[in-house]
């Protein structure tokens, strides 16, 4: 407690009991009031005081004398100007010299890996979100039937290389053996045609053989008639007579030796001209029908070499799919999307998992068609990655040549009689500048902010 004395309590005026309650105060008398005479004032007095009367009480009261402005309050006042004008310069300019949207996230190539042969999987090397090199090994494939499929190509391919060759020999041969039957027919035509000669030749010497002995037959039987009649009449001897009939005799054989030969000599050119008749048969039939052969043997031979490439295909084919078995990385990127295991059974084009490029990334940015009119290719961009509260620089590579309405599954028919008028969006590709930090954190579809500086 204060060393003070006890606090007096006061109580309330109508609290306290009556026979508590205070003295009453004394009144004072009243002043005196003058008499009706000294009261008169004049009339121009009398007339104020009544328009002071009538006046209402605030505009009696005294005017109160204006303060001049605190410098404190001059400062946020001056302050509060500034920052309008600034803020309205600031509107004027942005929406002068730039354009933005909100509608614009990270775009990448994004690679989907599948299998281009069927199989069966037994290894898998890689998981979401791992990063992996060109060329590196993401899935492997049973090899087996693939192999068996190499080696039967393979043996094929030697079939058909076997029969390639043995076309090509009977080819060789059958062209040599035209080639000599042709080269006999021209030289049994040549015989042919000299033997007709000779035997035209001695046909004519036959015939003047013939001739030479029908006139020694003519001088022989006349010499052996006068003779005869010499005999007759004694002037010559039996010998002599002898002698003559035997020369007739021979003269007459002679000249049937001589027809004989003529004849054996016509019917020798007749067959001599049959010989080359047939010579020439056979070189007419040669020279038609030998390049027919060869080109039927030369076709065969085409055909065969035609299969033996088709084998090295197949071959080749069989080869590819067995690399195919062991499925590499097309890309380097990040894996994402994975949807194998060991022991699935995969089929041509599945797909398995996804590669996204991360070193290739741009920015799409659906701008309205309104903000594209002053926009163009090469104008600097500034993006604003919400994820990483950053921005990085980049340029204006492309527009695209239609909206992003008329790329969707269901573009709008205004010809149905639906027709709105909206504002529609361009597609705007912007390239990020490369050797930024932080350009190793994007990823595709992250949202960003692009600013384009149109002016």
């Amino acid at each position: 407690m204060s060393s003070a004395g006890p606090r007096r309590i006061h109580a309330p005026a109508d609290a306290l009991p009556h026979s508590a309650a205070p003295p009453l105060r004394a009144e004072t008398p009243a002043p005196a009031r003058p008499a009706p005479e000294q009261q008169t004032e004049p009339e121009p007095a009398k007339a104020r005081d009544a328009e002071r009367e009538q006046e209402p009480e605030a505009s009696r009261a005294p005017k109160a004398e204006k303060k001049p402005l605190s410098p404190k309050l001059r400062a946020l006042l001056s302050a509060g100007a500034a920052l309008v004008v600034l803020g309205a310069a600031s509107w004027w300019y942005r929406g002068t010299f730039f354009e933005d949207t909100d509608d614009a996230q990270i775009d990448g190539y994004i690679s989907t890996v599948s299998p281009r042969v069927a199989g069966t999987v037994i290894q898998v090397h890689v998981d979401d979100n791992q990063t992996v090199t060109l060329n590196q090994v993401l899935i492997e494939l049973d090899p087996t039937d693939l192999r068996v499929a190499r080696d039967q190509a393979k043996a094929a391919l030697a079939q058909a290389e076997a029969q390639l060759r043995a076309e090509q020999s009977d080819a060789s041969v059958t062209e040599t053996t035209n080639q000599t039957l042709v080269a006999t027919s021209s030289s049994d035509v040549v015989s042919g045609a000299a033997g007709v000669a000779e035997a035209q030749q001695t046909t004519l010497q036959a015939n003047a053989q013939l001739k030479q002995a029908e006139a020694d037959n003519q001088l022989a039987q006349t010499e052996k008639v006068r003779t005869q009649q010499l005999f007759q009449s004694g002037a010559v001897a039996q010998s002599e007579l002898d002698s003559r009939v035997a020369a007739a005799d021979a003269a007459a054989a002679q000249l049937q030796a001589q027809q004989g030969a003529l004849e054996a000599a016509r019917r020798r050119v007749d067959e001599e001209a049959a010989k080359a008749h047939a010579a020439s048969s056979r070189l007419q039939e040669a020279k038609s029908n030998a390049p027919e052969v060869l080109d039927a043997k030369r076709a065969t031979v085409d055909l065969r070499r035609a299969s033996v490439d088709a084998a090295k295909a197949a071959l080749e084919q069989a080869e590819l799919n067995l690399s195919y078995a062991t499925m590499n990385a097309p890309v380097k990127g990040i894996v994402g999307k994975r949807s194998v295991n060991v022991g699935d059974r995969v089929t041509v084009g599945q797909a398995l998992l996804g590669i996204t490029q991360i070193d290739k990334l741009w920015v799409t940015a659906d701008f309205r068609e309104t903000q594209v009119r002053r926009m163009h290719v090469g104008q600097h961009a500034t993006v604003h990655v919400d994820a990483l509260g950053r921005d990085f620089d980049g340029d204006v590579e492309s527009i695209a040549a239609a909206t992003g309405s008329r790329y969707s599954v269901l573009p709008p028919e205004n010809a149905s009689g639906n027709y709105v008028k909206v504002v529609q969006r361009l597609p705007v590709r912007i390239h990020l500048r490369p050797g930024q930090a932080g350009l190793d954190l994007l990823r595709p579809g992250m949202s960003v902010e692009p600013e384009v500086r149109v002016k």
